[in-house]
């Protein structure tokens, strides 16, 4: 790369080799290590793209013994042969080293509040306020090239499938999508807002109306939501994309190759199966507790309610009497753990639940468990059926309710059993559709709602919104989930305003506020807008995927603190009372705010 070669750098810190000995060459970088033996300093230099070791054993040792770790240095040597002793195989410039003969300190760096080469545990608040300092990591700067890499390829994917790439307004009008709007005060509209947009889901519908057919961004997406382990606090990005005069099966499969590109690209031969397979929603709950299923886990929720059609067994005869389930998980191991992981999960349960569940052990011909006395041989053979259980030792859980709160417990119960008995496969990545979702559903206090994407076209249309019970229309949305994570949502969208109108109606929005809020898109309804759908996929989670962090903030460059801060830029932070008066703003503070 000859662009890069300067007064500073004839050559970077990953490039030398044995065929380069005896070349005078000029190297900068990082002071990441330093060792003295018997007088000789060796230094490990370090850039960007690696590191080599450079060698002080001349005059110039006194003047980098005083160099702090973490300054940056310019070097010139003549490049020479390691011992073979010292050779170190585990970088690819481990055979050479550079001796010394010239040495200017660019930059001289304070006392570290962390030793960055160590990847010691800091405190994660000094680890967020010196994230400049925990960037030049190995592991954290290899996950940042990571995320350049997935982007890279995206875009490739994108481009190949015929997409076009357009960028959306940052300054937006608010919209009710879910979490609360970061707004933004307009100076020259007193007493109005913008609001940084949640996702470019209007303009990407627009973009479709003005007849571009195929679009893509990497989108940027604000929230005012609480921090997860998958979620930023603050803002995130999104591959976002639309298609028009498409189907749900367009959509998908359009989807699946761009994940199928990326993942290869990273780590060829981890997809689990080709094509992702697709499990509606309500199956999804059955089976696996959660919409967000982790298919590398071999456990399903079965339902066993039919085993106890005739039961005496009180507790489990009353909840199907009452309209319940009995659902059972089945674990087949090579032995019986001990009575205490039994106790253990019991009590995992209840702190979950406020109620217990059962089991039963089936060794052989055997079967033990605390319900043993009220299940009839009858019920035991029924159970053996429907749960196909074989010779060898297998356990049995089961948990009895009509709430579905408790479904919910089973299906992580589920996962945690995978994590006691090591079942997962985790060298892999299990991709699955999830389809078939309700449009509306009941929130806490008994209200409809829309469940998951109010700009998508419920099945049936109009006839299907004005004769149906709400909570039995379905719509073309789907979900791609990988390993337990959601990667993104999508749906086939509503584009005519009479549906719109009559959705947002169901969900409590009357007529108005649906054009305040989306009156722009509804315009554009009116002057000929195709069938469209589209999709939307965490960036972030996708890089923590295929990095194996567990938390996004790992694969962010910058990310916020738990409490939604930036430590490093002092943000958010209070501005001058000329700046709130040019916005027409007074505030309103909290009491014990107010005195700061």
């Amino acid at each position: 790369m000859s662009f890069l070669k300067s007064k500073y750098r004839s050559f970077t810190c990953a490039e030398l080799r044995k065929e380069n000995i005896g070349q005078e060459v000029t190297l900068s970088g990082w002071v990441a290590r330093k060792r003295d033996h018997g007088g000789v300093i060796f230094v490990d230099l370090r850039d960007h793209y690696g590191a080599t070791q450079v060698v002080f054993d001349s005059d110039l040792r006194n003047q980098i013994q005083e160099v702090r770790i973490e300054s940056v240095i310019c070097v010139k040597g003549i490049v020479r042969d390691r011992a073979n002793d010292a050779v170190n195989p585990k970088i690819p410039t481990g055979e050479v080293e550079v001796p010394v003969t010239s040495l200017e300190i660019l930059s001289e760096a304070k006392v570290l509040p962390f030793q960055v080469e160590d990847d010691d545990q800091a405190p994660e608040l000094s680890r967020l306020k010196y994230r400049f300092l925990e960037l030049r990591r190995e592991k954290l700067h290899r996950n940042i090239m990571l995320r350049c890499k997935v982007i890279k390829e995206i875009r490739e994917s994108m481009h190949k499938m015929g997409f076009f790439e357009f960028q959306t307004p940052i300054l937006t009008s608010s919209s009710p999508e879910g979490a609360r709007d970061y707004i933004v005060p307009s100076r020259k509209h007193p007493g109005k807002f913008f609001a940084l947009p949640q996702a470019p889901q209007q303009f990407k519908q627009l973009i479709q109306v003005a007849g571009f057919d195929r679009y893509f961004q990497i989108a940027p997406c604000f929230r005012d939501e609480d921090a997860r382990a998958d979620r930023s606090p603050a803002e995130f990005y999104q591959l976002d994309l639309e298609m028009s005069f498409v189907e749900q099966d367009n959509v998908l499969k359009a989807n699946e190759q761009c994940m199928i590109d990326v993942f290869s690209a990273i780590k060829p031969g981890s997809i689990a199966e080709e094509p992702f397979p697709r499990i509606s929603y309500d199956k999804a709950l059955e089976e696996f507790g959660s919409d967000k299923p982790d298919l590398r886990n071999p456990l399903r929720i079965k339902d066993v309610s039919s085993a106890f059609s005739q039961t005496e067994f009180k507790v489990f005869k009353s909840v199907i009497d009452d309209g319940g389930k009995v659902r059972a998980i089945k674990v087949k191991l090579d032995e019986l753990p001990p009575r205490k992981y039994f106790d253990d999960q019991i009590e995992w349960f209840k702190k979950q639940t406020g109620q217990g569940i059962a089991y039963l052990n089936f060794i052989d011909d055997e079967v033990k468990g605390t319900i043993l006395k009220f299940v009839s041989d009858k019920e035991q053979q029924a159970l053996k059926d429907l749960l196909e259980i074989e010779s060898g030792t297998n356990i049995v859980f089961f948990a009895a309710s009509k709430d579905s709160k408790i479904l919910d417990a089973f299906g992580k119960f589920r996962n945690k059993l995978a994590e006691d008995f090591s079942l997962l496969n985790k060298g892999q990545y299990h991709f699955v559709w999830i389809t078939d979702y309700h449009l509306f559903e009941k929130n806490d206090e008994g209200k409809i709602e829309f469940s998951h994407n109010p700009f998508s076209m419920p099945r049936g249309g109009l006839e299907a919104l004005n004769t149906k019970d709400p909570l039995e229309i379905y719509s073309d949305q789907y979900d791609l989930v990988c390993n337990g994570y959601e990667l993104g949502s999508g749906a086939i969208r509503n584009y005519r305003r009479d549906i719109m109108y009559k959705a947002f109606e169901i969900a409590g929005y009357p007529n108005e506020v649906v054009d305040e809020k989306f009156g722009g898109m509804l315009n554009a309804f009116d002057f000929g807008a195709p069938p469209h759908g589209g999709f939307a996929h965490g960036v972030d989670r996708i890089v923590m995927l295929l990095s194996g962090e567990e938390t996004i903030r790992e694969v962010i460059m910058f990310p916020f603190a738990q409490s939604c801060e930036d430590l490093m830029m002092q943000a958010p932070s209070r501005v001058d009372q000329k700046q709130l008066d040019e916005v027409h703003i007074a505030l309103n503070l909290p009491e014990e705010e107010s005195t700061v």
